[in-house]
């Protein structure tokens, strides 16, 4: 068993070892980096939807700014420029919503809707400072988390951590 310390100075020691060997040698000319010219991409969205395809959830009308701070503000989505629709992105794919003029609105599954978010951690302290309720969900499996609440339209959503695919 390795102790914290040595440990420690392992690690140290070869990250001393890296910087010296990338050390860099002055340049034999004249160097002077210009700006690249090059269109920049978009950094993708924090968010994925856990669907095959755009997702759309019924809404009442009037809430558009407390979807936009849940879904934007709260979840990281991206808000479509078109403000007749409500759309919002995710890395993966599109949630839309669909206003309903009849009250209250039909929700026509109990299926929620999945989210994974990088952090489940940074998520719980963005609800719990959002005064937002939620259902921490334990499985079966070891790591297997999720939060159960309900968006400010009614419906069910299931947030998870992103996991990377091995």
């Amino acid at each position: 068993m390795v102790s914290n310390e040595k440990l420690r100075l392992l690690c140290a020691s070869w990250t001393s070892y890296c910087l010296d060997i990338l050390e860099l040698e002055d340049p034999s000319f004249p160097f002077k980096p210009e700006p690249d010219r090059r269109p920049s991409m978009p950094e993708p969205l924090p968010v994925r939807l856990v669907a095959v395809a755009d997702v759309t959830l019924p809404t009442m009308a009037g809430i558009d700014d407390k979807l936009d701070a849940f879904y934007v503000e709260l979840l990281g989505f991206g808000r479509s420029e078109d403000r007749n629709q409500i759309v919002y992105h995710a890395d993966n794919h599109d949630l839309r919503f669909q206003v309903v003029a009849e009250l209250p609105v039909p929700h026509p599954t109990m299926r929620p809707t999945g989210i994974a978010v990088p952090l489940l951690s940074e998520t719980i302290a963005r609800l719990l400072a959002a005064e937002i309720e939620y259902t921490h969900q334990r499985g079966m499996f070891v790591g297997m988390e999720s939060l159960l609440l309900l968006d400010p339209a009614g419906n069910w959503i299931e947030i998870t951590d992103m996991r990377a695919v091995a």
